[in-house]
């Protein structure tokens, strides 16, 4: 099975600070590859290696994605080889907009399946994944839990509220995975290394059919209020400890 994942590269949230007119600052921000993204990279090198396949990686951002650091960070953790899509513009692109770049850009690779984290680790729109599959016109799971192949298929598990769902999924799918899927290697000297060797494939959005026009407008991006805890312990849950905290959070709201 061949496999792609898509990633991100994000600031570091540690590293954000807040204007006073709620505005992020990010001049101090190291950036790094989406902590979300990194589960997404595990399950499509795990899937890869069992089954005897080659795992890529996928991403489309702005002149960062040349950072060295981050380019042997990615493809040290089993990967194959890493393509990506390469504008500024794509710093400041929507879901609809990354997601349509990465299709086109999927149009160029032999996959069977493609995997995304549940959401960047910026934006955290959880929308990229199911535009991407939306847009390739093959099937789309999201909120995936477990993924075992099969011979053309894949079965995946979505562990809802009540109920874990099994899905058979035909391929090429696209499926978005949740954080307990696996657990994200950590690279050895070896693997970071290695990485340095590995083929990286670059294009330009003219290579991909460029960028399409937003249905979307970002008005802005805004830190919500800070809110100072009310340091309030209920020890008990009685009918009347109850009570008091319904009544507290409704007058939160």
């Amino acid at each position: 099975m061949n496999t792609v994942a898509c990633y991100k590269v994000v600031p570091d949230a540690q590293d954000i600070d807040v204007n006073p007119d709620k505005t992020l600052n990010l001049d101090k921000a190291e950036m790094i590859l989406g902590e979300y993204d990194l589960v997404a990279i595990e399950e499509a090198a795990k899937l890869a290696e069992a089954t005897g396949g080659s795992a890529a990686l996928l991403s489309a951002g702005g002149e960062k994605l040349n950072d060295t650091k981050l380019v042997k960070a990615a493809l040290s953790r089993g990967a194959q080889e890493l393509y990506c899509v390469i504008d500024p513009v794509l710093d400041s692109s929507d879901a609809f907009q990354t997601a349509s770049v990465l299709a086109a850009a999927l149009g160029k690779i032999d996959y069977d399946l493609v995997v995304c984290g549940e959401g960047s680790g910026d934006l955290y729109a959880q929308q990229v994944g199911s535009l991407v599959g939306a847009l390739l016109g093959v099937p789309v799971v999201n909120a995936v839990s477990s993924i075992e192949a099969k011979d053309g298929a894949v079965v995946v598990e979505r562990t809802l509220e009540n109920e874990v769902e099994v899905l058979e999924v035909t391929l090429p799918a696209v499926v978005s995975v949740t954080t307990d899927i696996n657990l994200p290697r950590i690279p050895q000297l070896k693997d970071i290394l290695a990485a340095g060797k590995k083929p990286v494939v670059k294009w330009t959005l003219d290579e991909v059919g460029g960028l399409p026009e937003s249905p979307v407008e970002t008005v802005s991006v805004l830190a919500p209020e800070n809110i100072e805890r009310k340091h309030v312990v209920y020890e008990s849950a009685t009918d009347e400890n109850i009570g008091e905290l319904v009544t507290n959070i409704k007058a939160s709201w």
